[in-house]
């Protein structure tokens, strides 16, 4: 390729849809160098005393989601940046502590003894949003027909996205997802798009309920309850790379709901209470995923995170990957209707997961766990765990 060529491609590319991509199962790989943070990250050194109910973290849970992050980390050189706005070195620096971590007799000793922690503020704003997010189970069948008539759709076959730091490092991490058509690239369709006009690609099932198929679109995955009664994981395998746009603003902002009454559980309410209204509602969220088919190989684990490891239940946490760094330990601090202090591993991602300190909480596969996930909106403290040979490089109230 020319360079002429080159940068002619790169411009054309630089106006399609360049959105992060949600909650993926099975990730693109991380960005080669760190991304410009649009924000001041700010680190400030405390001490686990300083941690609310710290003592109550559940640490063998909080252990046990670190080890399957690092059997992605062995994976990638050791000189490989670890991401985020630049404060958690390379791999090299956290290799180590994986072998410390399996023989480790006492979670609680292990994070203690091999980790500072580290107050993340977004400039001088301490406080950020957390929220919550699960794997919802949707009945739906192979074959369509009676109550099985909306699709889940694969990858679509003219369905393209890339990195465009292949085309220039200055850019790396910058994705683009497009749409091939007589050897030209242009946008996805939005949801609106697709609902019109179907995508050419496989049909993975057909769900009994439009509403249910939108809310496993927002949580990235989920698990298709077949008619003999068997469960297929439903795994995330890309998306349109267009905008996503929370519903609950638009219900809000059409004076059908208050800003208070906003929750998982009311925003299903109300599209299940208005089926001539649903559509138009729901496609005014343009971002719109595509599924894979995975096994179900530990039910009690979840899909395929952004880092590479099976999310666990109250220790996986979806963070900004132009912020803060995968496969980091961070402590949330977020009371509410249903307060959460605990100890999580960064292991996703989310469209709607922007800022240094803003969190999605996995709660797991199940009805308490979309009642928990589906209540959950509340402001909070985020901490890092950064190893103690990092951690002793950083000056005091470091900024990225």
């Amino acid at each position: 390729m020319t360079r002429r060529f080159a940068g002619l491609l790169l411009a054309v590319l630089l106006t399609a849809c360049t959105t992060p991509v949600p909650k993926p199962a099975v990730p693109p790989a991380a960005p080669s160098v760190p991304a410009v943070p649009t924000a001041a990250l700010r680190l400030t050194r405390v001490g686990f005393s300083n941690l609310p109910d710290w003592n109550s973290a559940r640490f063998n849970a909080a252990r046990d989601a670190f080890l399957r992050g690092c059997a992605q980390l062995a994976k990638k050189p050791l000189a490989s940046p670890m991401g985020g706005a630049g404060y958690a070195g390379t791999v090299g620096d956290w290799i180590d502590l994986c072998a410390r971590a399996a023989p480790a007799d006492d979670p609680r000793v292990f994070f203690e003894a091999n980790f500072t922690p580290f107050a993340i503020s977004d400039g001088d704003k301490a406080d950020g949003l957390f929220t919550g997010y699960y794997e919802p189970e949707i009945l739906a069948s192979p074959v369509r027909g009676g109550i099985y008539q909306t699709p889940i759709y694969a990858l679509p076959d003219d369905w393209v996205r890339f990195d465009l730091g292949d085309f220039d490092s200055r850019l790396a991490g910058q994705r683009v997802t497009a749409q091939v058509h007589d050897h030209t690239l242009s946008p996805y369709p939005d949801r609106a798009g697709i609902d019109a006009k179907p995508p050419r690609g496989e049909v993975l099932l057909w769900a009994a309920d439009p509403v249910a198929v939108f809310f496993l679109q927002i949580q990235g995955s989920g698990r298709a309850r077949l008619p003999d009664g068997s469960f297929l994981r439903l795994a995330y395998a890309g998306a349109n790379g267009q905008p996503y746009t929370a519903i609950g603003r638009t219900l809000i902002n059409e004076g059908q709901l208050t800003r208070e009454d906003v929750s998982l559980q009311s925003i299903r309410a109300w599209l299940e209470a208005h089926p001539d209204q649903a559509r138009r509602v729901m496609e005014t969220d343009q971002s719109y995923v595509f599924f894979q088919r995975a096994p179900i190989d530990d039910p009690a684990l979840g899909s395929t995170g952004s880092l590479g490891a099976n999310l666990t239940p109250l220790a996986s946490l979806a963070i900004d990957p132009k912020m803060n760094t995968l496969g980091a330990p961070f402590f949330v601090s977020a009371d509410g209707a249903d307060p959460m202090h605990g100890l999580l591993i960064g292991q996703d991602t989310g469209g709607a997961i922007k800022g240094a300190v803003r969190g999605d909480i996995f709660f797991g596969f199940g009805p308490q766990a979309e009642e928990r996930a589906g209540h959950m909106n509340a402001p909070g403290r985020l901490f890092v765990l950064l190893p103690n040979a990092l951690a002793a490089k950083i000056g005091e109230g470091r900024i990225y």
